[in-house]
C-alpha cells in the first residue's frame, strides 16, 4: 500500500470561477487569499497580465479581481491567478451578441418587447449546448395570447452556432482529407436537413470516395429513398468534391449520431456530427382540442368520428379564440396524475394514451442536468497509436469525478491515461490508443453520468506484393498470393466485385502465413476464369486468371515398323499429359497383353512391345489416348526372307526395296530422338559392312554411334540424334564375291530457334500491338505459327495469351490492366514443338489517349498573330500528359499546318506570322505516350485582322490618393492600361515633360511603371499620364508627396514664472518637413543634472503651463516638432532658466511611537491524528506563528525526540513537519510539538496509530 500523500493547503480561500460573457462587456473575476499580505499574479495562456486600458487588476487586502473591459472573441481564452505556490485556473467564453428581437406594434393588445438582459447568463443557469426558443421565431403571437410561461427570454443561451465556436474541440483529426466536415444540426419533424462535406481532389491520387453512417456502422449508401439522398458534385476548375446528404421529411427516429468517412487510396478522414429532432410544437394560443375533430357530413360538430390526422399533418398557424391564460398542457404537466382523467374530460381530450406518451416526452425534454454543463459526444473515432482527449464540463469546479470504461473504474497507471482538471473542465486524455481501448467509457458525477463510445481505426494496410496474372489448365490448382504491411490484417477476396466465401464445397481456401494471405481454387475451371481483387482497409490488388482446357501435345509419334521372325517390335510414344492413359488397337480390335504381348505406361511415354513376331503379328497399331478425340497410327511389316541355295560365293547384296525405301527415299529423324539404320544383306560368305557420311568412316569411336552386323542385318544407330548427324550416309558391303553399295538420306528435323525480340508497335487504354521477326531457323519444319506470353515488369509469372498457334506475326494482346507496366515474349511453333522463348521485349505501359481539351476559344488577335487558351482535358489517364499540338488551316482547304514545333506543356499560345485576313480554323489536341486525343476545334472560323480598342487607364484605388513617401524610398507605381494597337505612353510632372535622368519610366503592351530608386523633396508633385491611340487619348493623374522630418521649433521663451508653474511660448518650425505638424514635444530638466523629462507628448499648441515644479529647484526646457515622419532632429531649447523659489514654510517632522511587533508563539494549524502502516514513512504537520521566531520542540509520550536519529524535524516559514522514518508498532503513542520565544510559549499534540502489514496470504485469502 502506497504512503498515505499529504493534502496540499491552497492560499485561496475562495478561487475565480469560469464565466461566460456576450462580446462588447465586461466581466470581473474575484479571489480571495488566506493571507492578506499575499503576493497575487495573473496571468492569460501563461502570460502575465499588468493594469491596461483592457485589463484592470485590484488589491484589497485579502480580496483580488481582475476586469476585463470590452470583451472580444479573442478574450475567449484560459486564465489563471496564482499567488504562493497555489495556481487555479479558469476560462472565460464570449459568445455573439444576440440580434435585437422585432419591435412589436405597440398599438397590439397583449404585445409584449422582449428586452435582452444587461448582464450575461451565469454559465450555471443552463448547461451548454442547450439553445433555448426565441419567443417571436417559431410563430407570431396572436393579439390575445400571452407569452408561454415557461418560454425563457431570447438572451437566455447563446445561439448554437457561438457555443460550437467556444467549445474546444476534442476529436482527433486523422490525415486531414476534409475541407469543409459536416457540422451537427437541428431540424422540426417532417422539415428537411442537408449535411455538407467537402473534399479537395487536388493532391490526391485517386478520386475521394464518401461513405456515411448512422450510429457505429450502419451505411446509409442501401437506405437512400424517399426520405435520405446522396448527392456528389464536382468542380472541375477548383478539383473540390461537394457530398451531401440530404434528409427529408424528418421523424422522431432519424435523431442520433452519424459519421462521414472519406478516402482515397492510402488517405482517409472521418467526421462525426449529430442530428437533433424536435417534435413540432402546436403555435402560439393554438388550442389542443381544435386537433380532435369529427367527421361529420352534416354540419353538427358532436356528429361522426374521431378523426386524429391533424395531429401527424404539418399544418399551418391556426388561431382559436380561447383565454389567454389557458393552457392544458400546463395544466397537466402541474396536475397530479390522479387527476389527469378528469382535466382530460372537461377540456375534451380523449386519447388518454396519446396524451400520456406527450406528456412524458414533455417531462423528459424538461430534465437538465444539473451536474454537467457540457457532456460527452455521442461517440469519437481515434486512429490506432494515436491519442484522445474527452472533455467534460461540470457546473461545479470543486467536484470529483469519476472515469469508467465498459462499467470499471479507470485508475491512473503509467502514461496511458491522464486525468486533467482546469476550472470546469474535466479531461481523460487516452495515450497510445490500441484496439483494446475500443469501448464506452462514462464519465460520472455523483449520482448523474454521461457516456461515450470509442472507435480505434486500424491505420491502412498497405500491399507490398501484389497479386499475379496467372493462366492454368482446367482442373488445375490455382493459388493468389499476396503480401500486406503488417501481420494479422484482415484482407477480403473479391471476384468480378462479388465477395468470396468459404463454401459447402470448399471451393475456395483461404490462407494466412504471416504477411501473406493465399486465395486457393482447387481443380479450377471456365467458371473460374475472372478479374480476382483482394482488399485491405487502405490498398487493393487485381489479378486476372485464365482457365484453358487440356490439349493434348504428341512430342513422340509412333512409327513404322519392319521386323524378322523372332525379332522383337516395339511401338513408341510419347505425350504432354503423364496423366493420360490410352488404350492400344491391331486393325480396330483391342490388343490384350499376354505372354508375347507386353503393355507399359511410363510418365509421359506408352509402349506396346511384341517378342518374337510372327507373320499373323503383321498389321496396323493404333494408340487412343482416353478421352481425346484423336489416335497414333503406325504398320507394323513382317520381313520373310528367302534364302535360295546359292554356290558358295555369292556377291553381297543389300536389300533397301523390301524395307518399301528407294535410294531417293529420305530419313526423318527427331532432334533427340534414336536414329536406327536397319539395312537387310546378304552375301556369302558374310560380307563385311563399311559405313560412311561423306568421306569420313563412321566407327564406333563414338560413344554416340554403335554398328551392329548380325547374319542378314546390318543395324546403324546414332543415340540422340543432333542437327549435324544430317545428310547422306553410305553404306559398303564387300566380301570375296564382290561387293554392293546404297546410300540413305537422313534429316534431322528440331524444333525452330526462338524469334527475335518482340517490338510494341502501339498501346491502348487495356490492349497493346505487338510485332516480332520470324526465327532464323525453322528446325526443318514449316512454322505452324507462335504463341506469346506477358507478364507484369515487377513479377515473375508469365501468363500465355493464346494456345492455338497464330499463324501472323503480328498479335493484338488484350484485357490488361492500365497504368500497369508489362513485357511481352514469344515462341515459334512447328510440327516438332516449340521453340524456346525469346527476349522480352521493352516494358510498356497499357494506356489510352486522353480526352480532347476543352474550352478552346480566342484570347487576343492582331494583324500577323492570334492568342488562344484552351483549358487541360477532363480524363488524363494513367500516362502523364507530355504535351499540346496546335494546328490551323484556311478555309476551304483540307491541309492542317502545325503552328509550332514539337509540343508545348501550356494551356495556351501564341501563334505568330499569320498573314493578315485569313480565315483560318484551329484546333488543339492532347498527346500522352498512346498518341493524340481528339481534337477540340473553334466553332467557327477566324479572320486574322486586329481589332481596334479605344485606350483606357485603370488607375489603381490607392493611387486616387496622395501617394505620401518618405525622403529615401523607392517608389514603384505600376499603372495598367488597355488599347489596341499598342497606344503611346508619355508621363509629365506639373506640366513638363518628364526627364529620364529625374525617375525612369518602363511601358509594355499593358502597363506603364514609374520608378524613383531614391526619393527626395524635389520629387513631389502631379505627376500625368497619357495613353493615346491616334486621335483618342486617356488621361490619369497622380500626386506624390515627399516628407520628411521637420525643423526645430522657434523662440522658444519662458514667459512667467508663479508657484510650482511655468509658462512657455514659441513658435512653429520654419521648414514642416512638406506635411503638416501633428504636435510638439516639451520636456523639462534640472540645471544640476540635466536629465530630461517629458512635459508633453504631441501637444498640438504653441504654448504650455509646465507644472508641479519642485520648489527650490531650477530648470531648463526644450521643444521639438512632430509631423508624420516623426520628431524633429534637433529641439528648441530656452535661454533663460526658471527659478522656483522656497515659500519660506518651516517642515516639522512628525514624531511616531515604534511599534511592537513581539507576538507569543500560536499554533495556525494543528496536529491531526493519523494512522499509517508500518514500514512507510509517515509525517506530522503543523504551523505556527510568533515574533521573535519560537523555538520548536518535539516530544513523544512527553518525551524530547530531537536527538533522535529516527526522527527528522523540519521548518519552513512556520510550517513544522515531524518526518518518522519506516515506523513500527512501538512507534505509536502522542506526540507534542512545543513552540517557545520571550513572549510566551504554545503546545500541540496529535495522536499516532502504527498498523502492521497485512501478509500476502491473508490478502489473497480475504480475495
Amino acid at each position: 500500500m502506497p504512503e498515505p500523500v499529504k493534502k496540499n493547503v491552497s492560499a485561496f480561500a475562495k478561487k475565480p470561477k469560469s464565466q461566460a460573457a456576450e462580446e462588447g462587456s465586461s466581466v470581473v473575476f474575484e479571489a480571495e487569499t488566506e493571507k492578506s499580505d499575499a503576493k497575487v499574479k495573473w496571468q492569460c495562456n501563461s502570460k502575465d497580465i499588468s493594469s491596461s486600458d483592457k485589463f484592470v487588476i485590484t488589491a484589497d487586502g485579502k480580496k483580488h479581481s481582475l476586469t476585463i473591459k470590452e470583451i472580444t472573441k479573442e478574450d475567449a481564452n484560459v486564465y489563471a491567478v496564482i499567488a504562493g505556490g497555489s495556481k487555479v485556473k479558469f476560462d472565460l467564453k464570449v459568445t455573439s451578441r444576440p440580434e435585437a428581437p422585432a419591435e412589436a406594434t405597440t398599438d397590439a393588445p397583449g404585445a409584449f418587447i422582449a428586452e435582452p438582459a444587461q448582464a450575461p447568463a451565469p454559465p450555471a443557469a443552463e448547461p451548454n449546448g442547450v439553445e433555448s426558443a426565441p419567443l417571436a421565431n417559431d410563430a407570431p403571437l396572436a393579439n390575445d395570447a400571452a407569452p408561454a410561461k415557461d418560454a425563457p427570454p431570447a438572451t437566455d443561451a447563446p445561439p448554437a452556432k457561438a457555443e460550437e465556436e467556444q467549445t474546444p474541440d476534442t476529436r482527433q483529426d486523422l490525415i486531414g482529407i476534409f475541407t469543409e466536415k459536416p457540422q451537427s444540426g437541428e431540424v422540426t419533424m417532417g422539415g428537411n436537413i442537408t449535411f455538407v462535406a467537402k473534399v479537395n481532389a487536388g493532391s490526391l491520387l485517386k478520386k475521394p470516395t464518401v461513405k456515411w453512417f448512422k450510429g457505429k456502422w450502419m451505411d446509409l449508401a442501401s437506405k437512400s429513398g424517399k426520405h435520405l439522398q446522396l448527392k456528389e458534385t464536382v468542380d472541375r476548375n477548383t478539383k473540390v468534391y461537394t457530398f451531401e446528404m440530404l434528409v427529408i421529411a424528418a421523424k422522431a427516429n432519424f435523431a442520433g449520431a452519424y459519421r462521414c468517412e472519406v478516402s482515397s487510396r492510402d488517405k482517409f478522414d472521418s467526421c462525426n456530427f449529430e442530428l437533433t429532432v424536435h417534435e413540432a410544437s402546436a403555435p402560439e394560443g393554438f388550442d389542443i382540442r381544435a386537433a380532435f375533430r369529427r367527421t361529420s357530413t352534416d354540419g353538427n360538430e358532436d356528429s361522426g368520428e374521431l378523426d386524429f390526422s391533424t395531429l401527424l399533418k404539418k399544418r399551418e398557424a391556426v388561431q382559436v379564440h380561447t383565454e389567454p391564460d389557458l393552457d392544458v398542457w400546463d395544466i397537466l404537466s402541474h396536475a397530479p396524475a390522479s387527476e389527469f382523467e378528469k382535466i382530460a374530460f372537461q377540456y375534451g381530450i380523449t386519447d388518454l394514451r396519446g396524451m400520456l406518451k406527450r406528456l412524458k416526452k414533455m417531462k423528459k425534454e424538461e430534465k437538465k442536468s444539473e451536474a454537467f454543463l457540457k457532456k460527452l459526444d455521442p461517440a469519437y473515432q481515434v486512429k490506432k497509436g494515436h491519442k484522445i482527449k474527452l472533455a467534460v464540463e461540470v457546473a461545479n469546479s470543486d467536484v470529483e469525478v469519476k472515469w469508467l470504461k465498459n462499467g470499471q473504474e479507470i485508475h491512473p497507471t503509467g502514461s496511458k491515461y491522464i486525468f486533467e482538471s482546469v476550472g470546469n473542465m474535466r479531461y481523460l486524455t487516452v495515450n497510445h490508443c490500441s484496439l483494446a481501448d475500443d469501448a464506452a467509457y462514462c464519465c460520472v458525477v455523483g449520482e448523474e453520468k454521461c457516456t461515450t463510445e470509442l472507435f480505434v481505426k486500424e491505420p491502412p494496410i498497405l500491399i507490398v506484393k501484389t497479386l499475379e496474372d496467372q493462366m492454368v489448365m482446367n482442373g488445375e490448382r490455382v493459388e493468389l498470393e499476396c503480401e500486406v504491411s503488417e501481420e494479422g490484417a484482415n484482407v477480403k477476396w473479391e471476384k468480378d466485385g462479388v465477395e468470396l466465401t468459404r463454401d459447402e464445397s470448399f471451393k475456395y481456401r483461404f490462407k494466412k502465413d504471416g504477411c501473406k494471405h493465399i486465395l486457393i481454387i482447387n481443380e479450377a475451371t471456365k467458371e473460374d476464369c475472372g478479374h480476382y481483387k483482394v482488399k485491405t482497409n487502405g490498398d487493393e490488388s487485381m489479378a486476372e486468371l485464365l482457365v484453358q482446357e487440356k490439349e493434348l501435345e504428341v512430342y513422340q509419334s509412333i512409327a513404322d515398323l519392319t521386323v524378322k521372325a523372332k525379332d522383337e517390335a516395339v511401338f513408341k510414344c510419347e505425350v504432354s499429359d503423364e496423366n493420360v492413359k490410352g488404350t492400344w488397337f491391331k486393325n480396330g480390335i483391342e490388343v490384350k497383353p499376354d505372354a508375347r504381348i507386353n503393355i507399359t505406361h511410363i510418365g509421359r511415354i506408352h509402349k506396346l512391345t511384341i517378342d518374337e513376331v510372327k507373320p499373323e503379328d503383321e498389321g496396323d497399331y493404333t494408340f487412343v489416348p482416353d478421352g481425346y478425340a484423336f489416335n497414333l497410327s503406325a504398320k507394323l511389316n513382317f520381313l520373310e526372307v528367302k534364302i535360295d541355295f546359292v554356290p558358295r560365293q555369292d556377291p553381297p547384296k543389300i536389300h533397301l526395296d523390301c524395307m518399301g525405301r528407294t535410294t531417293d527415299s529420305t530419313i526423318v529423324v527427331v532432334a533427340g530422338n534414336k536414329l536406327r539404320l536397319d539395312v537387310p544383306i546378304t552375301g556369302d560368305p558374310a560380307p563385311t559392312v563399311i559405313w560412311t557420311k561423306g568421306e569420313k568412316i563412321l566407327t564406333e569411336g563414338d560413344s554416340r554411334v554403335h554398328v551392329d552386323t548380325t547374319k542378314g542385318h546390318c543395324v546403324f544407330t546414332i543415340e540422340g540424334a543432333e542437327r549435324q548427324d544430317e545428310g547422306i550416309y553410305s553404306v559398303v558391303v564387300r566380301n570375296p564375291a564382290g561387293e554392293d553399295t546404297a546410300d540413305i538420306n537422313v534429316k534431322v528435323v528440331d524444333v525452330p530457334d526462338p524469334p527475335q525480340a518482340p517490338r510494341i508497335l502501339s498501346v491502348g487504354e487495356d490492349s497493346c500491338v505487338v510485332q516480332w521477326d520470324p526465327p532464323s531457323f525453322d528446325g526443318g519444319q514449316p512454322i505452324i505459327g507462335y504463341v506469346l506470353e506477358r507478364k507484369k515488369t515487377k513479377g515473375y509469372r508469365w501468363m500465355r495469351l493464346n494456345f492455338d498457334p497464330f499463324s501472323e506475326t503480328t498479335y493484338e494482346a488484350k484485357r490488361m490492366i492500365e497504368g500497369v507496366p508489362y513485357e511481352m515474349r514469344v515462341y515459334a511453333v512447328n510440327s516438332i514443338g516449340m521453340s524456346r522463348h525469346s527476349q522480352a521485349s521493352q516494358p510498356f505501359v497499357p494506356v489510352a489517349p486522353t480526352s480532347e481539351p476543352i474550352g478552346l476559344c480566342v484570347d487576343d488577335i492582331s494583324d500577323t498573330s492570334i492568342s488562344l487558351k484552351w483549358r487541360p482535358p477532363e480524363r488524363i489517364g494513367s500516362a502523364e500528359l507530355e504535351g499540346y499540338g496546335i494546328e490551323y488551316c484556311k478555309e476551304g482547304t483540307d491541309e492542317w499546318i502545325p503552328a509550332m514545333e514539337g509540343l508545348t506543356d501550356r494551356t495556351s499560345l501564341v501563334v505568330r506570322g499569320l498573314t493578315t485576313g485569313d480565315r483560318l480554323q484551329f484546333r488543339v489536341r492532347a498527346f500522352n505516350m498512346a498518341g493524340p486525343s481528339g481534337a477540340s476545334t473553334l466553332a467557327q472560323p477566324i479572320t486574322i485582322r486586329e481589332i481596334m480598342q479605344r485606350p483606357k487607364i485603370w488607375l489603381p484605388r490607392n493611387l486616387r490618393q496622395t501617394l505620401i513617401k518618405i525622403v529615401g524610398d523607392t517608389v514603384n507605381i505600376m499603372i495598367p492600361f488597355q488599347g489596341k494597337p499598342r497606344p503611346k505612353v508619355t508621363w509629365s510632372k506639373d506640366g513638363e515633360p518628364l526627364d529620364a535622368t529625374f525617375a525612369s519610366v518602363r511601358n509594355s503592351d499593358l502597363d506603364t511603371i514609374l520608378f524613383i530608386r531614391k526619393t527626395e523633396r524635389k520629387h513631389s508633385g502631379k505627376y500625368e499620364l497619357h495613353v493615346q491611340i491616334e486621335n483618342v487619348e486617356d488621361t490619369a493623374s497622380i500626386n506624390l508627396q515627399i516628407v520628411d522630418l521637420p525643423g526645430p521649433p522657434e523662440a522658444l521663451k519662458i514667459m512667467d514664472i508663479w508657484g510650482f508653474n511655468v509658462a512657455l511660448e514659441w513658435k512653429p518650425p520654419k521648414d514642416d518637413g512638406n506635411c503638416e505638424i501633428i504636435g510638439y514635444h516639451v520636456q523639462k530638466a534640472e540645471k544640476k543634472t540635466m536629465e530630461w523629462f517629458t512635459v508633453y507628448d504631441q501637444y498640438r499648441r504653441t504654448n504650455c503651463i509646465a507644472s508641479d515644479l519642485i520648489m527650490g529647484n531650477e530648470y531648463v526646457f526644450r521643444v521639438s516638432a512632430i509631423n508624420l515622419v516623426g520628431l524633429s532632429p534637433e529641439a528648441c531649447n530656452t535661454k533663460d532658466s526658471a527659478y522656483i523659489q522656497k515659500t519660506g514654510i518651516e517642515y516639522k517632522p512628525p514624531s511616531y511611537k515604534d511599534p511592537d511587533f513581539t507576538e507569543a508563539p500560536k499554533f495556525t494549524h494543528p496536529l491531526v491524528n493519523r494512522s499509517v502502516i508500518s514500514g512507510y514513512n509517515a509525517t506530522l504537520s503543523c504551523s505556527v506563528r510568533g515574533i521573535p521566531k519560537p523555538k520548536v520542540t518535539w516530544y513523544k509520550n512527553k518525551m524530547d525526540i530531537t536527538n533522535e536519529a529516527k526522527y527528522r524535524m523540519l521548518s519552513k516559514q512556520g510550517i513544522l513537519t515531524l518526518e518518522i522514518r519506516k515506523p513500527c508498532t512501538f512507534d505509536g503513542g502522542v506526540y507534542t510539538c512545543k513552540a517557545v520565544n520571550d513572549s510566551g510559549e504554545d503546545t500541540v499534540e496529535c495522536k499516532l496509530e502504527v498498523r502492521p502489514q497485512i501478509a500476502r496470504e491473508e490478502k489473497k485469502a480475504e480475495q
